[in-house]
């Protein structure tokens, strides 16, 4: 048997974050995890191989448009042999990285699978088979999420992967039909058309990546789209037939002229659902809501007093640097500090090519809440930096409230958004308002600056664009 002050049920960032931090400041920590090192999804699975496969895909884009500019390249040979073991090697080297730090800060890792028992205590079946006994002061849930099936649609076949499976990198088929436009299917869409599969993408909402601005979703949709084989918004996936070497699917939309078409893969991508159950919370006071998430306090506090659950069981958005936030704030209060997770922005990244990203209010949130917003947009047209890249195809929107000139909401498409969105977070949180932004001297020529050209622009006078002042 084992006494901790603190188990953590998870290795994700959100798990080992709230580990780290609770042993830095003193804590006995216990961390449990199926892997035989901390990283969770988002470093096996999820965040890190699919980011260190899209850098790929943005050489290979950038060797083919380089032709435009008087340097050609030959054709790119692809060994998928050496991507695979290139993409493996980053995961392995983080996750490594991250097994010697519970180390160094004597946290207690053991590889197994928990399960409560009652509120006080674990029982781990370990890797090598033996069970361990946990009991614990306080525990931390953070057992994160796996992709969602469709009801119906899901066929046990090596033809149909989800986005686990197609990370996996096993083959490149020549056909392949992704269903689910959200963040996840495009920025797989991206990696497999470049490489050079012929894409197709089905999403059932009227367009890509639901919640997004529309103005901002239009600049990446004309890329995607002249990548992609077909787009098609709109329309359902009726059926899937495996038939050995390949699968029929059926679809249904109004812009579809094929209705039944044959792909070598299917990759279905419409989401991650909480992983709530299978791990005995029925043995403690926790809830669970009705849509699966636990449900918790502003503290991440359960109605279990001696557990606090994080990332994403406890709801949307299931972002990996969210999850890291609230483990902090749960082991701050764990301490007693008096902490709260109530952040104004929780910034969002697309990471295709061009990226898109938002924090903040959105224009779709303002209106469907009855918010009264200005807004302000500068076209990278007018970036010296976005032209010295040959890369015009960005915006940069800034969401404002008109009474206090407060900034509410930050918007970016382009090369290198999610790198600066940050700031945008950075303002929204600090309680900015767009003249801060104005007077912030931004680096020339960066695309940084056209943070600071559309809070120019708010007042009708930026350097590079012309616009009617403000009444």
């Amino acid at each position: 048997m084992i006494k901790t002050q603190l188990a953590v049920i998870g290795g994700g960032p959100g798990g080992y974050a709230a580990a780290f931090l609770a042993a830095d400041l003193g804590m006995q920590v216990t961390l449990i995890d199926l892997e035989k090192n901390p990283g969770g999804v988002c470093l096996y699975r999820g965040c890190i191989p699919s980011k260190a496969l899209l850098h790929i895909a943005k050489l290979i884009h950038e060797a083919e448009e380089a032709k435009k500019w008087g340097v050609e390249f030959g054709e790119p040979k692809i060994d998928l042999d050496k991507l695979r073991d290139f993409k493996n090697g980053v995961v392995n080297k983080l996750t490594g990285g991250l097994g010697q730090l519970s180390k160094q800060r004597k946290v207690n890792f053991i590889q197994g699978k928990a399960t409560f028992t009652n509120s006080t205590t674990l029982s781990v079946a370990k890797e090598d088979g033996t069970t361990e006994e946990v009991v614990y002061e306080k525990a931390i849930l953070a057992t994160g999420s796996v992709p969602t099936k469709i009801p119906g649609l899901s066929i046990d076949s090596p033809r149909v992967m989800d986005s686990t499976g197609a990370l996996e990198l096993n083959d490149i088929p020549k056909r392949l039909l992704v269903i689910g436009g959200g963040y996840i299917g495009l920025e797989l869409s991206s990696v497999y058309a470049s490489l050079g599969s012929e894409v197709t993408v089905v999403e059932m909402l009227p367009g890509l990546l639901p919640g997004a601005d529309r103005d901002m979703v239009a600049v990446l949709e004309r890329r995607v789209k002249a990548l992609m084989k077909n787009v098609y918004t709109e329309t359902k996936v009726v059926s899937l037939k495996d038939n050995g070497d390949s699968v029929t699917v059926k679809l249904e939309g109004a812009k579809v002229t094929e209705p039944e078409q044959t792909f070598d893969k299917v990759l279905i991508s419409i989401g991650r659902r909480p992983v709530t159950t299978g791990f005995g919370l029925e043995n403690t006071k926790v809830k669970v809501s009705e849509r699966g998430f636990v449900v918790t306090d502003k503290t991440m506090k359960t109605d279990d007093p001696s557990i606090y659950a994080i990332g994403d069981i406890v709801g949307n958005p299931m972002l990996a640097h969210k999850a890291a936030a609230e483990g902090k704030v749960a082991v701050e209060a764990i301490f007693g500090h008096k902490v709260v997770f109530e952040p104004n922005a929780i910034p969002a990244v697309v990471f295709t090519d061009p990226e898109l990203a938002w924090a903040g209010l959105t224009e779709n949130e303002a209106r469907e809440k009855g918010i009264k917003v200005e807004v302000a947009k500068f076209p990278w047209g007018a970036s010296g930096k976005a032209t010295t890249m040959d890369r015009n195809d960005g915006m940069t929107k800034l969401i404002v409230e008109p009474e206090t000139e407060r900034i509410l909401g930050v918007a970016i498409v382009g090369v290198g958004a999610g790198d600066m969105i940050a700031e945008g977070a950075l303002a929204i949180e600090m309680g900015a308002v767009v003249k801060d932004l104005e007077l912030t001297i931004h680096p020339h020529p960066t695309l940084s600056e056209t943070m600071m050209f559309a809070a120019e622009l708010f007042y009708g006078h930026a350097t590079d664009m012309y616009r009617p002042k403000r009444k």
